[in-house]
């Protein structure tokens, strides 16, 4: 037989061996997921009214788990190694007292976002893009546990007849669930977690989000108690932006934050945190933001927060800007700041009031002084593409003046990423000159001119 030959009956035999191997893994796993699925239901079958006992702190509970993990590991027939039910025990305790499969993808700290299709399919996000994960419920009746174990820790519900929630888990991070009649595919989770350590504003200029005298700019502003818009669309990075800012303002001010689900982390010592209500089982007890909006103004703030100007509370917003709450600051979803002032322009006609759109212009331009625009790019990452000025009213018209803009004339690199950069515009804002009335001088350099890259 040729060398050749040989190699071939070589290579085919390794073939054989690794297509056996396989296999063999692939029954093991699925073993490992029968075991696992039979002492999940056992457990909570024998420890039910353990299991829902209050008073019992984790500690005493996993120690009870572990214990009677171990008796009934004891009793299974199916040859396992060490290992495996080391693996079989962790999982299934991560189920029981944990958020189940999610436990290890909520412990990572490169996750930022968890995706739960239906009970066989979970993505997540890293680094801005989306890969899917070989974790996986052990049913949907699983996976609606963990929905409910989730949501009832904020005193929130969900089921037939409230089949939609937002919420968050105690670490801050926002949770989204709905599920059947308005989920066809079967209950759905989204996770967006939130960094144990919050971002600071050198985290975000390592990240490239944005750029030293971007930076330096947008804290003169702050402390100056502008009136601030960050713009962007979902995922951009809006939240992260506006606690980051938000840490520039002064310890000694009063804060009052407005959102529907907490998710800000404000260093200060006097941050008073309120959040929105839903309706109850019978349809009443909702607080809105605009509610809130509302009853932030009789609590003697300097600075108001609200998370999102998503609805009618943008009218009371712009006329809290407007008669001495400067200062403020809040996102919205648009695409580009003139969007962002058209988006405002119809929630405030949703307020119900029969108000003229000029009115509504002049309220929005003398209100803001600023808005600055994020983008996800296709690379993943997160980035300031506009900081604009609001300048007034010219005719019917709300002017707009950028001061920094991101140069995508750059380009991108052999893998995609962007080679560009936020610059400035070489224009001074006409607010620098109240900035520089309070003591706040801004260098020339950061409004330095640099012109779009030649390609």
């Amino acid at each position: 037989m040729s060398l050749r030959e040989r190699l071939g009956q070589t290579q085919g035999t390794v073939q054989v061996v690794d297509e056996r191997d396989r296999a063999t893994e692939q029954i093991a796993d699925s073993t490992k997921d029968v075991i696992k699925r039979s002492l999940h239901y056992l457990l909570i079958e024998e420890m039910g009214t353990e299991l829902a006992m209050p008073d019992l702190d984790e500690a005493a509970m996993r120690s009870s788990i572990e214990a009677k993990l171990r008796e009934l590991l004891g009793r299974e027939s199916t040859p396992l190694s060490a290992s495996d039910r080391r693996e079989i025990s962790a999982d299934v305790v991560d189920n029981i007292l944990g958020y189940g499969p999610l436990q290890a993808l909520l412990s990572d700290p490169e996750v930022t976002e968890v995706m739960v299709n239906n009970a066989d399919t979970v993505y997540v996000e890293r680094r801005g893009r989306l890969y899917l994960t070989g974790q996986r419920f052990i049913d949907e009746a699983h996976l609606m546990r963990i929905i409910d174990k989730i949501v009832g820790q904020v005193g929130r519900r969900i089921d037939e007849s409230s089949p939609m929630v937002d919420a968050r888990l105690p670490d801050g991070s926002r949770v989204n669930a709905i599920i059947h009649p308005l989920a066809i595919n079967g209950p759905m989770l989204t996770i967006r977690k939130f960094s144990q350590e919050p971002y600071t504003i050198d985290d975000l200029i390592a990240f490239g989000t944005l750029d030293a005298h971007a930076a330096e700019f947008l804290e003169a502003c702050v402390r100056g108690r502008l009136n601030i818009l960050i713009s962007g669309g979902t995922g951009t990075g809006k939240t992260t932006l506006l606690n980051v800012v938000s840490a520039f303002v002064p310890d000694d001010e009063r804060i009052v934050t407005i959102e529907d689900a907490a998710e800000l982390r404000l260093g200060q010592s006097h941050v008073l945190r309120l959040e929105s209500r839903p309706p109850n089982i019978e349809g009443k007890g909702q607080i809105s933001i605009r509610d809130l909006v509302r009853n932030a103004l009789r609590m003697r703030p300097d600075r108001i927060v609200v998370g999102e100007v998503r609805g009618a509370e943008a009218l009371d917003m712009l006329q809290a800007m407007n008669t001495g709450h400067e200062g403020s600051l809040s996102t919205i979803h648009a695409n580009s700041p003139r969007d962002s002032l058209a988006r405002l322009e119809t929630m405030v006609l949703l307020s119900g009031y029969d108000l003229p759109v000029r009115a509504i212009r002049e309220q929005a331009s003398s209100a803001l002084h600023m808005i600055v625009q994020l983008q996800r790019l296709r690379d993943g990452s997160r980035k300031i593409v506009q900081i604009t000025e609001v300048e007034g009213m010219e005719a019917d018209t709300v002017v707009l003046q950028d001061i920094f803009y991101y140069d995508f004339t750059m380009g991108v690199d052999d893998d995609g990423r962007s080679l560009g950069r936020l610059k400035g515009t070489g224009l001074r804002p006409k607010f620098a000159a109240h900035l520089d009335d309070l003591g706040i001088h801004l260098p020339a350099e950061v409004f330095a001119f640099e012109p779009p890259a030649r390609r």
